[in-house]
């Protein structure tokens, strides 16, 4: 086994990338996966038990959103029934109570419901559908489920704004844990990236907040803030590092070291239909790649925090720079770190309401024979 191959903690199953939002900030790829080229359950059944079998204590249901897949209680059971713990990564969209209830029955730990704000005309906004009622629903029939709960809200210049709100919201929910994440610019963040990237007064004046609350609410609910990676020092270990912590399988079966993967040139990603999770995990080129610090470029090569950032993100590196293997340039010790103090300044030097809805640059509707 080659350097960094510890067992992967979490198997994240995207189980399709149906969805009925159109996020602003959607992170599902241009060239999405049909329904007819989904994995049929057998195979994610067998997926479970080689996950289990490789080490991995958890796995992340998610999309796209699960619950266009009708056999989702199904997975659930099969996953839970080889010894995984299961968390259900949704939106809440379509759900019914009786259905809640079924995947609860099967085995369901965790759910993590994702927000766009507190406000529901510009969560629909954001979300490109009529959500948020539908979410405060979702809410009300989950205080009656003994399972985990984690609300999700994803942050950015237009709703930084509502931030107490948000708070608000989540105490009232009775999530154990709640995420504050800035968006991350990739897929259609990267497009709008002008219009969600927040000025250094509304991160200062969030980051302000946030502390409040986490005092606050300490030994009540759990506060998790990600912030912007244009604004960090350091970059963070992009998924724990490549192919160190996270093993992702795509609707059609890919199995990639991030979500992201695919956007990077030149890069050949085994399938679960054709070779076992192991052997993928172990010993593909893809998950080789960028494992360990052998790759690394200076000044990662010889910094003294490779150990800690691994680097940073390989597709931000490549979305930034058009080199996959060049240090991520949100580092502040990356030469092309002006290219990143560019974007910051032309963020700030826009007023922060100064987009307007016509502004947005939606994904297209996923292919028909998908929905």
């Amino acid at each position: 086994m080659n350097a960094g191959a510890a067992p992967p903690l979490a198997l994240v199953a995207e189980l399709t990338h149906r969805c009925p939002l159109h996020c602003v900030y959607c992170s599902n790829p241009l060239q999405m996966s049909p329904r007819d080229a989904e994995l049929p359950p057998e195979i994610w059944m067998r997926v479970f038990r080689e996950a289990a079998a490789l080490g991995v204590l958890q796995t992340d249901f998610t999309g796209g959103e699960p619950l266009a897949r009708p056999d989702l209680a199904e997975l659930i059971r099969a996953a839970r029934d080889a010894g995984l713990y299961v968390s259900l990564i949704t939106s809440g969209l379509p759900l019914e109570e009786k259905r809640l209830e079924e995947l609860v029955r099967a085995g369901l730990d965790h759910l993590q419901l994702s927000f766009q704000g507190a406000r529901e005309e510009s969560a629909n906004e954001f979300s490109g559908a009529r959500a948020h009622a539908q979410k405060l629903r979702v809410l009300k029939w989950l205080r009656g489920q003994r399972i985990g709960l984690t609300l999700n809200f994803v942050l950015h210049r237009r709703n930084l704004d509502q931030l107490e709100e948000m708070i608000a919201l989540g105490e009232a929910s009775g999530a154990g844990r709640i995420e504050f994440a800035h968006v991350q610019y990739y897929g259609w963040a990267f497009a709008n990236r002008e219009r969600l990237l927040p000025t250094r007064e509304q991160l200062d004046r969030s980051l302000a907040v946030l502390k409040e609350a986490e005092a606050r609410l300490l030994g009540k609910i759990r506060l998790v803030h990600v912030v912007p990676d244009y604004y960090a020092k350091y970059p963070k270990a992009c998924m724990g590092g490549w192919g160190r912590k996270i093993l992702l399988v795509t609707p059609s079966g890919d199995a990639l070291p991030c979500h992201a993967a695919q956007l990077l040139p030149v890069m050949r990603f085994e399938n679960v239909r054709d070779r076992n999770l192991r052997e993928i995990w172990e010993s593909s080129e893809a998950f080789r790649k960028f494992r360990g610090e052998e790759w690394m470029p200076e000044p990662c090569r010889s910094c003294e925090r490779r150990a800690q950032d691994f680097g940073g993100c390989r597709c931000q590196a490549f979305l930034l720079t058009g080199e996959a293997a060049a240090t991520d340039p949100v580092c502040s010790l990356s030469p092309q770190r002006p290219r990143v103090d560019a974007i910051v300044a032309a963020a700030n030097a826009a007023p922060a309401a100064a987009c307007t809805t016509t502004d947005w640059l939606y994904r297209p509707n996923p292919p028909s024979n998908s929905a």
